[in-house]
C-alpha cells in the first residue's frame, strides 16, 4: 500500500505545484494593490470591494472557460471569432448579461455588509457602484477576448482546454482586473471630471447592452438555462465574498494600528497569489474527488475521506512549498529579504495556510460527497463555491493569523 501511495502523492505533489505556479503572477497583482494601497484610506469601501471583484470574475471566468471547453470538444463551437455557431454567440451574450448580473448583485450584497457592520452613506454606494461597474466592464471587454484567444490557440495546437484554459485565464485575469480596479479607482478619487463622465457612460453602456442582450435572448432555452443556473451561485458567492470583503478592511486596519509590527511585511504583495492557491488547493481535492466518485474508485460518504488523503496531502504540501516561495518573492520586491524576516513572514504565511487550507479541502471534498449524493453534477457547483469560499477562508485566516501574531 505504502509502495502504490508514494508514487501517487509524488504525482499529485509535481502536478499541484505546477499548476500552482501560475499564481506566481498574483504578487504582480499583490504589489500593485500594495503600492497603491493608499487610495484605501480616501475611500474605505474601496478595500471591501476588492474581494468581489476578484470572485466575482473568477466566477463567470470559471463559467466561461468550463463550457468552452466542454463545447469546443462536443464541435458546438468553432475554435474561431467570426462565422461561429448560435450556442457561441449565446454563450458569449450570457456572459456580457452575468457580468452586469454579478456586479449589481455584489452592490447591493456589499452596502448590506458595509450597513450592517460598519454604516454606509447614500454617496458611498452611488461611488461604490460606479466603480464596481466601470471595473467589470472593462474587464468584460479586455479579458474575456483574451479567454478566447487561448481557448481557441490551445485547442488548434492539440492541448486540452479542460486543462489549460483555467488556470491560465484565473491568474492572467486577478492581474488585469486588479490593473483595471486601480486604474479606476485612482481616476475615481481624483475627482477628474472627464474619467468620472467616461466611466459613468462604460457603465450605461454595460447596463443598456445587457438588458438588449436578456430582451432578444429571453425565449432561448439555452440562454435562460445558462442565466437560471448561475443565478443561485452567484447569489451564494456574493454573500460569501462580501464577507472576505469585510474582513479584509479588518486586516486593512490591524496592519496600520500595527505599523510598527507589519509595516514592512508585504501583506498586500502576497494576497491575491494566497487566495488564489487556496482556491487551487480545493480545485484539485474536489475536482479529483469528483472524477473518483464518477468512476466509483471512491465512494460518496465522508467518512471515505481517508481514502482520498493523497490527493488531500500532496494539494497541502505543494501550497505549502508555494506560501514559502511567495515569501521569498514578496519580500525580495519591499527590498528586505534577510533570513529573520524570512522566518518571521514565512510562518505567518503558514499559520495562514494551515488554517486555510484544512478548511477548504473539508468544504471541497464536503460539497462534492453532498451534491453527487443529491443526483447532481458536483462539476457544476464545486469550482464557483469552493473558489468563492477559498477566498473568504484565506481572508478570515489572515486576520486571525496576524492577530494571533501582534500577541506574540
Amino acid at each position: 500500500m505504502m509502495r502504490d501511495a508514494e508514487p501517487g502523492f509524488a504525482k499529485i505533489l509535481k502536478q499541484s505545484v505546477m499548476a500552482y505556479a501560475f499564481n506566481i503572477f498574483g504578487i504582480v497583482a499583490g504589489t500593485i494593490i500594495a503600492y497603491y494601497s493608499g487610495l484605501f484610506e480616501l475611500a474605505p469601501w474601496a478595500v471591501v470591494i476588492y474581494p468581489p471583484i476578484l470572485s466575482a470574475r473568477g466566477v463567470i471566468g470559471g463559467l466561461f472557460c468550463g463550457r468552452l471547453g466542454t463545447a469546443l470538444h462536443l464541435g458546438t463551437v468553432q475554435p474561431r471569432f467570426f462565422g461561429n455557431t448560435k450556442s457561441f454567440y449565446l454563450l458569449f451574450q450570457a456572459i456580457v448579461f452575468l457580468t452586469f448580473e454579478a456586479t449589481i448583485l455584489m452592490g447591493l450584497i456589499a452596502v448590506f455588509f458595509r450597513t450592517l457592520f460598519l454604516g454606509m452613506f447614500l454617496a458611498e454606494f452611488w461611488d461604490m457602484l460606479n466603480v464596481l461597474m466601470a471595473t467589470m466592464a472593462l474587464a468584460l471587454a479586455v479579458i474575456s477576448p483574451l479567454t478566447l484567444i487561448v481557448s481557441f490557440l490551445s485547442f488548434k495546437h492539440g492541448l486540452d482546454p479542460d486543462i489549460v484554459l483555467y488556470p491560465v485565464e484565473s491568474t492572467v485575469s486577478d492581474l488585469l482586473i486588479t490593473a483595471i480596479y486601480i486604474f479606476v479607482l485612482n481616476a475615481y478619487l481624483a475627482f477628474n471630471l472627464f474619467w468620472r463622465y467616461a466611466f459613468a457612460m462604460i457603465s450605461l453602456a454595460l447596463s443598456f447592452t445587457a438588458l438588449y442582450v436578456l430582451a432578444k435572448n429571453i425565449r432561448e432555452p439555452e440562454f435562460v438555462k445558462t442565466l437560471r443556473e448561475s443565478l443561485l451561485t452567484l447569489v451564494l458567492v456574493s454573500f460569501i465574498i462580501n464577507v472576505a470583503g469585510t474582513v479584509l478592511e479588518g486586516v486593512d486596519e490591524l496592519v496600520r494600528e500595527k505599523e510598527e509590527v507589519y509595516g514592512n511585511y508585504p501583506v498586500y504583495v502576497v494576497y491575491p497569489a494566497l487566495i488564489d492557491t487556496i482556491g487551487d488547493v480545493g480545485a484539485v481535492v474536489g475536482s479529483t474527488a469528483t472524477t473518483k466518485l464518477a468512476l466509483g474508485t471512491l465512494k460518496s460518504s465522508f467518512s471515505s475521506i481517508k481514502n482520498h488523503f493523497t490527493e488531500i496531502s500532496g494539494a497541502w504540501a505543494a501550497s505549502l512549498i508555494m506560501y514559502f516561495a511567495y515569501s521569498i518573492l514578496a519580500l525580495t520586491i519591499k527590498g528586505i529579504l534577510t533570513p529573520l524576516n524570512l522566518a518571521r513572514f514565512s510562518l505567518l504565511l503558514f499559520t495562514v495556510n494551515v488554517l486555510a487550507a484544512v478548511l477548504i479541502a473539508l468544504v471541497s471534498y464536503s460539497v462534492a460527497i453532498i451534491t453527487y449524493q443529491r443526483g447532481l453534477d458536483p462539476d457544476n457547483f464545486e469550482i464557483p463555491i469552493e473558489s468563492s469560499l477559498a477566498d473568504t477562508l484565506t481572508t478570515v485566516s489572515l486576520l486571525v493569523a496576524l492577530t494571533l501574531w501582534a500577541w506574540i
